[in-house]
């Protein structure tokens, strides 16, 4: 048997083990928290098991069951049915445990060092402190419990707890079967407490997210959970700041007693004090967010109890926060949260990494600051993404809500611009823009459009700001840093992070082409998106595209660079391998240079930090150039972009009044810069991105030089509060390479599901495939204009973009930058997701490509090798 594992005494590791069926939720949470490396008292579990041999031996079984079948939530108050409990609970007092189960008991806690220390005795049902229910203050726990004869007492009192009124009444309400709830019982020594509480990584009480709440007193917890006192409360957020401190009158303490037992003793003047100090908050609520991290997985909220001995934190108990009560707006309570992967599909489509994950929840505090001057007021901490099955999901009802009510935005335009398959919020309104709630509505318009206008002419100072703090840090030698050093560089990395991703959610505003499109729709009816699309290729300064059209010309520089071509024709090419082998004359290799200076920092899927970049591994882009060098054509390209335009301009000149052509013109212009500006604004919060990836490998690297991971790339599946603990010296580290082990195969496993398109309050559902209409289309939305024909190829993964043949239509699930080089090889592009504003959509139109995208299951409806036309302008798939 495992030495773990007695048949009735678990301890910490043989309750992990053991599983919640034998160590209930308590002792099996107490597991989890000692398997990762947290501090818990001394201590193990006497398994369900020994209960069933308890009722047994004692004759009990046939009375338990009675009371199962008799007592039901309408008679559950009569005087019969209580009198019956209250005869079965002195049965269970009364009667003894059994001599196995005893001797075993004795000998383990004689083993670990507790037999004559006090200890805590505390119920650990099977079905409690789970995801459905928590049975918080159900059943009797016991403190200060002197002797192996009171233990014996004390898991009698725990075991008649589950037969009280007030727990088969939780059962029956709670629709939890008692042949479910079966006790163990923990048992763990006693901490002298100077102070103890209870922690939260939300706020159970209004529903908010995005905080750490901390209640404390002197003494121990019991005086903090009972709600005896009024305990001192202390706010962090997630950053693990102190935002609020409420010192509570804290009108006195339980205490343990020199006999066993507490009592309460009333408050003499101490009370005023702060329990805790400023410094204590802090470790306290970093330790919080890492329970929140191991047990929670970083989605499930989690309620902790804590103690502290004057020197070190230890954690007592440990479960899920079962009832959030929802936090939105009052407009839409009586409607569902409707999830959906919408267009942050398309630069994050994968299952995220565990440390993306841990510091894109830091950015969600920072989205309240966009909201400055525009007389509209949003809750602060809304809860706006969410993990489902690893992939992140947006709230497109708090999305189409706050955009509707704020600026007469409908959902239906909403759902265009950020595709997705959601359906559309249920608005009692008929007229956005009628009566005083329209007039502030327009005036909020009018706001947003002059902020634009300013954050035009404004926004390259941050750019350039950035842009010169990542240059000179890019030269620094992190290997050379102390861990102090290092910690202080990412704080200093956050910082300019913090202060730049307002900057990068306003830029959102810049890109709009309404105006444009309004404007040509007057003359050109049920034209004037197309229209509008057309205009636009070749005119922008977009980043995205710019790599494209710099990998053409670099393909171009490498077929007329003999070095190059023997390079990339070579039978041993390897990517990898391109500083060595290309000669420092090759005009190819100073170009490439060149081009990783400038956007080394990008790379495939570069939203999440796990992603290489391409300074780092320029692997993708140098396969793009091996697989166009023989048919690169920027000036071809240039050319077809300036005749569709011409052919647009000459129907304006045509149509149009002479004094409304500059109006067009001028519209035009703002569109075009601000598309160029929304795509900086991503390029450059990338940038400060791989400066984090940078600190993080130095950090991973030490942390695998200690022993504490297997592999520096095991960062990737750590969270920020367990790196920095280590680092700032509040664990060792111990426990981190299983948890991390853990999480790698938890990764895999939701890679293998179809992620689902919606999550409708708690449901997944999957977006039905697109029905074909009339001519056997299919139907979405036309974001780049014009119409071609060619091969489908069904490409899952940039990766895979060698399949990729000049003039083949590109199918695609999602498409982010790191996608766009493979744009310029295709004469089209299908996109199962993503919306008018998109990145790829954006870059589609720039390059003057004809794409359609938010298909539901085009990749499958559509077959590899398959001949469709592609109908930018109508928004049509033909098969």
């Amino acid at each position: 048997m495992d030495k773990n594992c007695g048949e009735f005494f678990l301890n910490w590791a043989g309750a992990f083990q053991a599983g919640v069926e034998a160590a209930g939720g308590k002792g099996w949470n107490l597991g989890r928290l000692e398997r990762y490396g947290f501090n818990v008292p001394t201590g193990g579990c006497l398994a369900a098991k020994a209960y069933r041999s308890f009722i047994e031996t004692n004759n009990l079984l046939e009375d338990v069951e009675k009371i199962t079948r008799n007592v039901t939530t309408g008679n559950i108050g009569d005087m019969e049915i209580e009198q019956k409990l209250f005869l079965l609970r002195e049965k269970i007092i009364a009667g003894h445990i059994p001599s196995n189960v005893r001797d075993e008991l004795e000998n383990n806690l004689r083993t670990a060092g507790i037999l004559e220390k006090p200890v805590a005795v505390r119920s650990s049902a099977t079905a409690e402190d789970s995801g459905k229910a928590s049975f918080a203050g159900i059943h009797e726990s016991f403190l200060n419990v002197r002797g192996l004869d009171n233990i014996l007492s004390a898991i009698n009192e725990c075991y008649a707890s589950l037969w009280t009124p007030r727990a088969v009444s939780y059962r029956r309400k709670m629709n939890v079967k008692d042949d479910e709830v079966i006790p163990a019982v923990v048992i763990m020594e006693m901490v002298e407490a100077e102070a103890a509480g209870v922690g939260f990584t939300c706020d159970p009480r209004t529903g908010q997210e995005f905080i750490i709440l901390i209640s404390a007193n002197y003494g121990l917890g019991e005086s903090v959970v009972s709600g005896a006192i009024e305990p001192d409360e202390y706010r962090l957020d997630l950053t693990f700041e102190i935002t609020q401190k409420r010192i509570g009158r804290k009108e006195g303490k339980t205490i343990a007693q020199k006999g066993g037992g507490t009592e309460f003793v009333e408050s003499a003047g101490s009370a005023a004090g702060q329990v805790l100090s400023d410094e204590n908050i802090r470790r306290l609520g970093m330790l919080i967010q890492r329970v929140f991290d191991a047990l929670g997985s970083g989605e499930q909220h989690q309620d902790v109890e804590w103690v502290f001995d004057g020197k070190d934190f230890l954690l007592v108990q440990a479960r899920p926060v079962t009832a959030l009560p929802r936090y939105t707006f009052d407009e839409i309570k009586n409607q569902p949260d409707i999830w959906s992967n919408a267009n942050i599909r398309d630069a994050a489509p994968m299952v995220q990494s565990t440390l993306n994950w841990s510091f894109f929840r830091l950015s969600e505090k920072f989205r309240d600051n966009t909201n400055d001057g525009l007389d509209y007021k949003i809750p602060p901490g809304l809860r706006y993404i969410r993990l489902y099955q690893g992939r992140a999901y947006l709230n497109m009802s708090m999305q189409q809500w706050i955009l509707y009510d704020a600026i007469g935005i409908t959902p239906r335009q909403i759902n265009e611009g950020m595709g997705g398959h959601q359906p559309e919020i249920e608005i009692n309104e008929k007229k956005p823009c009628r009566g005083i709630k329209g007039c502030k509505r327009l005036g909020r318009l009018v706001k947003i459009f002059f902020r634009g206008l300013k954050i035009i002419k404004s926004v390259q100072k941050s750019f350039d700001r950035v842009d010169n703090f990542t240059k000179g840090l890019l030269k620094e030698n992190f290997k050379g840093l102390t861990e102090k050093e290092l910690i202080d560089k990412f704080t200093e990395i956050k910082s300019v992070y913090i202060e730049y991703y307002p900057v990068f959610l306003s830029c959102v505003f810049c890109a709009n082409m309404d105006s444009l499109i309004k404007t040509l729709e007057k003359y050109f009816p049920g034209k004037g998106k197309a229209y509008a699309n057309t205009l636009m290729a070749g005119r922008g300064d977009i980043p995205s595209a710019e790599q494209g059209y710099r990998l053409v010309e670099l393909a171009e520089t490498a077929r007329g660079d003999s070095a190059a071509r023997r390079f990339f024709s070579g039978d041993n090419y390897h990517p990898l391998l391109w500083e060595k082998e290309l000669p420092e004359e090759s005009p190819f290799k100073q170009s490439f240079r060149n081009f990783l200076a400038e956007y080394g920092h990008r790379g495939v899927y570069e939203m999440d930090i796990i992603n290489p970049r391409w300074r780092g591994d320029p692997s993708y882009p140098l396969n793009v150039i091996r697989s166009t060098m023989e048919t690169a054509d920027l000036g071809k390209i240039r050319a077809r972009q300036k005749e569709k335009a011409d052919e647009v301009w000459h129907e304006i000149n045509h149509k149009v009044p002479f004094y409304r052509r500059g109006s067009i013109n001028r519209f035009l212009k703002q569109a075009v810069k601000g598309m160029g500006i929304r795509e900086m604004s991503k390029s450059v919060l990338v940038k400060i991105s791989e400066l984090m990836r940078l600190v993080f490998q130095e950090m991973g690297r030490r942390l695998a030089e200690r022993g504490i991971l297997a592999e520096p790339a095991d960062i990737y599946h750590c969270t920020c509060s367990e790196i920095f603990s280590i680092l700032q010296g509040d664990w060792d580290g111990r426990g981190l390479n299983i948890l991390v082990a853990e999480r790698k195969v938890r990764r895999k496993e939701m890679e293998a599901l179809s992620p689902p398109d919606l999550i409708v309050d708690e449901a997944p559902h999957f977006a039905e495939p697109a029905a074909r209409g009339q001519g056997n289309a299919l139907t979405g939305i036309g974001v780049a204009a014009g119409r071609a024909s060619g091969t489908a190829k069904i490409i899952s993964h940039p990766d895979e973009g060698e399949k990729l043949r000049a003039g083949d239509v590109l199918v695609a699930p999602s498409t982010d930058p790191g996608w766009t080089p493979l744009f310029l090889r295709a004469s089209a592009i299908v996109v199962e997701t993503g919306g008018f504003g998109s990145h790829g959509s954006i870059v589609a139109r720039e390059y003057g490509i004809p794409a359609v995208v938010n298909i539901p299951g085009i990749m499958t409806i559509i077959k590899d090798g398959q001949s469709i036309t592609v109908d930018g302008d109508e928004g049509k798939v033909y098969l």
